[in-house]
């Protein structure tokens, strides 16, 4: 099936969109599917492919070039090694014996290790360098951390365009070249952002503040459709990457005998009362990448989990670890739930966290069914939490 699509003369988007993934990584929820894009940038003396794609849409990419009839390949810029924009490295190689490998030095490192690359077929760049395509003229610009080491973007200034790879991407199978649709590509590129840019938040205000000069007409990143109007994401991820925080409670909880689910019933009643809003996620059935959204810019996290051999739940567990492998800024934390004869989860979890700079507030616990004192003092928590988030400014 060919994807070719002129996006101006000498610019074509020849990737591939695979409407059928719903996992990526064995780990990341797909529920629009995905697009590998790759372009191929024609100048008046030299060609380039901006990227290729994932291993099994190869022949996707083979088929588009061989459309456009492109017959020699200078240089395949590598933003990434990911094998889902550089997994057709090598069969391009092969098919285009005189293409030219073009990434950072940490780059080549790593796609020697992970595709065998020979070494004198990369050329690595440094932080600004440039390169000519005759009329076009491809400007480096190294952004590590988004979301590996090793990442940079390409500046073409003739013509205002900048290939960002995954930074402003959005796992979206469409076949819109162009952002049509804002709200459905908002929370895709957010859930984006937040499943495996969001750890590196403080690297990617820098990247930002490095692009800021940039005079920006079109974004191609490598998953989602094209920005023809880039203020659109930059300034969603500016908010995204900033200090502020919502006025918003994120509460994943489980329950296994009714006592933790009456406990989150009536203290999400407590929180509306005092006008904080609530994201509640059931964990026995959460769309994991939507809790991700949610912890983008919550200002509090409560977990709520039954014991289980002494210790939380396991999937309030893997709530715990998800939340701290992904940094959210999040400013203050709880823990509400229930026991039988014994717990240790709200010391577990706790520990679990340890890469958030939280403020733990006063937990509640509950000896099996919660009784009146238990909802007083999930109140108490609530209205601990209200002021915490006046004390910042959330609300008055």
């Amino acid at each position: 099936m060919s994807t070719v699509r002129k996006i101006q003369s000498g610019y074509y988007a020849v990737g591939a969109i695979d409407w059928d993934r719903r996992l990526f990584d064995e780990l990341i929820p797909l529920p629009d599917g995905t697009s590998y894009n790759a372009y191929l940038v024609q100048g008046s003396e030299k060609t380039a492919l901006m990227d290729t794609v994932d291993p099994a849409m190869t022949h996707v990419l083979l088929q588009n070039l061989e459309q456009l009839q492109v017959k020699k390949i200078d240089y395949v810029v590598t933003h990434h090694a990911e094998q889902d924009h550089s997994g057709a490295l090598p069969r391009i190689l092969e098919e285009y014996p005189e293409a030219i490998v073009v990434c950072t030095s940490k780059c080549r490192d790593m796609i020697i290790d992970l595709l065998a690359i020979p070494e004198d077929r990369i050329r690595t760049v440094d932080d600004g360098e440039t390169l000519s395509l005759g009329d076009k003229t491809m400007q480096f610009i190294h952004t590590p951390w988004v979301h590996w080491p090793e990442t940079m973007v390409t500046y073409i200034p003739e013509d205002r365009m900048l290939f960002t790879c995954d930074f402003f991407g959005s796992h979206l199978a469409t076949s819109d070249l162009y952002v049509t649709d804002e709200g459905i590509v908002y929370e895709a590129a957010k859930r984006y952002y937040a499943e495996i840019m969001m750890p590196f938040r403080k690297i990617i205000q820098k990247n930002l503040a490095k692009l800021q000069p940039l005079d920006i007409r079109l974004i191609a990143p490598s998953h989602g459709p094209m920005y023809d109007k880039p203020e659109f994401i930059v300034n969603a991820y500016k908010d995204w990457v900033s200090d502020a925080v919502k006025n918003e409670v994120v509460l994943p909880y489980v329950s296994m005998h009714e006592s933790t689910r009456k406990m989150v019933e009536h203290f999400v009643g407590a929180l509306i009362t005092r006008g904080i809003g609530v994201k509640q996620f059931n964990l026995a059935d959460a769309d994991i990448g939507k809790l991700a959204i949610a912890l983008v810019d919550t200002a509090t996290i409560v977990l709520g989990t039954p014991t289980v051999q002494v210790g939380p739940h396991p999937k309030a567990v893997y709530a715990a670890y998800l939340a701290n492998a992904l940094r959210p800024k999040v400013r203050f934390a709880s823990v509400i739930g229930s026991y039988g004869w014994s717990t240790k989860m709200v010391e577990q979890i706790a520990g679990m966290l340890s890469n958030l700079q939280i403020q733990v507030l006063e937990p509640v616990v509950a000896k099996g069914l919660p009784k009146s004192e238990d909802f007083q003092a999930l109140d108490r928590l609530a209205d601990q939490i209200a002021a915490k988030h006046r004390e910042i400014g959330l609300f008055m």
